[in-house]
């Protein structure tokens, strides 16, 4: 196990700055995801920690030592890629041994960490195939059996399931959740995919044009986001943001939120904002404060869930709910303890 720490990370490529001032902790065994869109930074951070792209400025730290003019094989870091960048020719066995092999370590050694890594990932029985051979998940598992057999300290894993059908990249969540227990080395996972940062992060890192927006567990991130990015990039459906218009803030703590007058007490609201609340803290019923009369333009049958798309006040309010619905039109409702604010910024305010 081994402690990261990233100083002051800087890198453009031309006038396009990639990553500013970029400042993180790693503490050691911890599993950390990079979310963001596409364009943010992700991947380009990982190739600076793994040495495999120049950093402008700043600093990295693995074990309190600099490693930033460190060649990628002496820095104790492996890397598994979005593409598995397998050797075709070459079966399991020459795949996972064909980095140990240009270490030029003993024969013996080199039989004994492929077969330790191959049981581990279970693919013991693969050892023998081409990988041409192997469907799209086993692939993956082979890219990782060859990190493994390098015993590195830290992981790097770049949207490697991205390649992988629904069914594959669930049952390689779960499989990567199993390495990094028994492991218990450093993993930093770049990901698109919101259910993998939340399923497998002990802490999250969300990116927005190089800059950190936010860095804390996955509940934290749901729970407590610091700005409409953040809230709106984590959670599935994403969260319902809503307009409040300067006029419809009636003093200093009382809001008409779709005709519903609605009084938060130790607060004060001076201008326009915007209301954030959860799909799934939309109640199908009128059993609460705020309620909405709606009518529903699609629903997304997931079996267990629905997804129900509707319109109120031109604006789109989507509901996640277990319920079945037989009516077109029908009323909504939602608990101000449920309600995030945020003003015009879209910084969180409450």
């Amino acid at each position: 196990m081994s402690k990261i720490i990233i100083k002051n990370l800087e890198k453009s490529f031309g006038n396009n700055k990639i990553i500013n001032n970029f400042n993180i902790d790693i503490e050691d065994g911890e599993f950390i995801v990079l979310v963001g869109p596409s364009g943010c930074g992700k991947s380009t951070l990982l190739r600076m920690i793994s040495g495999l792209e120049n950093i402008d400025r700043g600093e990295i730290f693995l074990d309190q030592k600099l490693i930033n003019n460190l060649l990628p094989s002496k820095r104790e870091i492996a890397m598994v890629f979005q593409s598995y960048a397998l050797y075709p020719h070459m079966n399991v066995f020459e795949n996972m041994s064909f980095g140990l092999k240009m270490e030029r370590i003993k024969k013996s050694e080199i039989n004994q960490k492929v077969n330790n890594a191959a049981a581990t990932l279970q693919i013991e029985d693969l050892l023998k195939r081409k990988p041409k051979q192997l469907s799209g998940g086993q692939r993956q598992r082979v890219a990782i059996g060859r990190a493994i057999t390098r015993n590195p300290k830290v992981f790097l894993f770049d949207e490697p399931l991205s390649n992988l059908d629904a069914a594959l990249r669930s049952e390689m969540r779960v499989e990567i959740s199993k390495l990094h227990k028994k492991l218990k080395s450093n993993i930093i996972y770049v990901t698109h995919d919101q259910i993998e940062a939340m399923t497998l992060a002990d802490r999250i890192v969300v990116l927005n044009k190089g800059n950190i927006e936010q860095y804390g567990t996955p509940n934290e991130i749901y729970s407590d986001p610091n700005n409409i990015f953040v809230a709106e990039f984590i959670g599935s459906p994403k969260i319902n943001i809503l307009k409040i218009e300067k006029e419809n803030v009636i003093n200093s703590n009382t809001l008409n939120i779709f005709n519903n007058k609605i009084t938060f007490n130790n607060f004060e609201f001076k201008d326009e904002i915007y209301l954030g609340i959860r799909p799934e803290d939309i109640n199908l019923d009128n059993n609460h404060e705020i309620q909405v009369n709606v009518k529903i333009d699609l629903v997304e049958n997931l079996g267990f869930e629905k997804i129900i798309y509707t319109k109120s006040f031109k604006n789109q309010i989507i509901i996640k709910s277990s319920k079945s619905i037989k009516e077109n039109s029908f009323k909504i409702s939602f608990s101000k303890d449920k309600i995030l604010f945020f003003d015009k910024d879209k910084n969180r305010i409450r």
